[in-house]
């Protein structure tokens, strides 16, 4: 699974068939889903985003989590984070799950991160055409992929 971390102070997402959520302060995470990826891919990365120290203590260190802050999630499915652009000019996406496979496994990834908060986790409709917002806060933006976990 790859996914792109944005710290932020609000982020929303919405679909031209009514579909609207947002958020305030936390974290707004686009995530893709590949081929090889698991529910223990997806364990790992919802442990590893709840508890990264990416917001700032009183002395403006990133020295507290999601948790620490109260922070806020929202979840965006976006397949495009497995484009392969070496060759030519159009991406292929070859690498990124089916479907039948990335739709069960994003729910998953979404249940998991709501138990490991206790809280509500906003979210994108899977494979809509979204309009995304948000402000990054710092800013920050992260980068994380399971097959690079070691």
């Amino acid at each position: 699974m790859r996914v792109v971390i944005q710290r932020v102070s609000r982020a929303s997402v919405k679909t031209t068939e009514g579909h609207h959520q947002a958020i305030n302060k936390g974290l707004m995470v686009l995530v893709g889903i590949g081929l090889e990826d698991t529910e223990g891919d997806a364990d790992w990365l919802a442990s590893k985003i709840t508890a990264m120290r990416i917001f700032d203590d009183m002395d403006g260190i990133m020295n507290l989590s999601l948790m620490d802050v109260a922070g806020e999630l929202l979840v965006v499915s976006q397949f495009t984070l497995h484009a392969r652009t070496k060759k030519g000019n159009r991406p292929s996406y070859i690498d990124a799950a089916p479907p039948e496979k990335s739709i069960p496994l994003y729910a998953y990834f979404v249940k998991k991160l709501k138990t490991l908060t206790g809280r509500p986790v906003a979210t994108g409709i899977f494979g809509a055409q979204m309009e995304v917002e948000l402000i990054n806060d710092g800013p920050v933006t992260i980068v994380m992929d399971t097959a690079h976990k070691a």
